[in-house]
């Protein structure tokens, strides 16, 4: 198989309700187009895709798809072309928008979240990484100490660039799922196998059969900054961060 790096998609998830940052925003309650540090959290997405490599952008929409839609069409002034899939049960678990995108996805892809802050620095690992043969590669936080809500985060124990386990709620862990996959087709089919036997499918739930196999490697961030953003408090702190980051 061809190496993909220089021709990769980026998918990014956004078809949830965002209930927790309602209301922080005056201009809108979509999550995607909350603003942060004074660029809505979707365009900020799109811009790391693009420094990660990525030749075309897939955004997974789902609740508020026509607002958001028509706003980035109307808006979005970046070189890096952009497409939509719609995740019609929005309500269900994230890996169903992960199947969304499938049928604008060839190959490999960088595959993250609309609510995630990423630094440059972090992408640029994402942009230069292979992932393995039949498998993906986990971009993870070792700053455990660092994490700003670590009720919300999801908890992965590594074992040589491996993982054993990933979830909120295991107890054992050693680093931090910070959103961002570079990912071969496999991951789909993972999550289609989980959803055919269940009806419904999370990105933990593919990532966890990967896991399993031996096939799902992580990739140490090091220094790099990222924050999600799913609370008001989430957004303050990601603004902090953000003036830190441009002084």
């Amino acid at each position: 198989m061809p190496n993909q790096i220089d021709g990769r998609t980026g998918v990014i998830l956004a078809a949830g309700f965002g209930s927790r940052l309602a209301g922080v925003d005056d201009e809108t309650d979509l999550k995607p187009l909350t603003t942060v540090h004074g660029i809505p959290l979707i365009y900020r997405t799109i811009r790391s895709l693009s420094i990660a490599g990525c030749e075309k952008v897939v955004i997974v929409l789902g609740y508020g798809y026509e607002e958001i839609k028509e706003d980035i069409l109307a808006s979005y002034t970046g070189e890096t072309p952009i497409t939509f899939a719609k995740n019609e049960q929005y309500d269900l678990s994230n890996g169903i928008s992960v199947l969304a995108a499938s049928p604008q996805v060839e190959g490999e892809f960088v595959l993250t979240m609309a609510d995630h802050i990423l630094s440059d620095e972090m992408m640029l690992l994402a942009k230069s990484h292979k992932p393995p043969v039949d498998g993906a590669t986990l971009l993870v936080d070792h700053k455990v100490d660092e994490i700003f809500d670590m009720d919300d985060a999801t908890k992965v124990l590594s074992k040589d660039n491996k993982i054993k386990k990933i979830g909120k709620q295991i107890t054992e862990y050693n680093c931090i799922d910070t959103g961002v996959f570079i990912c071969t087709q496999k991951l789909m089919e993972a999550i289609k196998i989980v959803y055919e036997k269940k009806g419904d499918a999370s990105l933990s739930d593919g990532i966890q059969t990967l896991a399993d196999r031996g096939r799902m490697h992580t990739l140490n961030i090091g220094d790099a900054f990222w924050q999600d953003v799913d609370t008001p408090e989430m957004l303050a702190h990601a603004e902090k961060l953000l003036e830190a980051e441009e002084s």
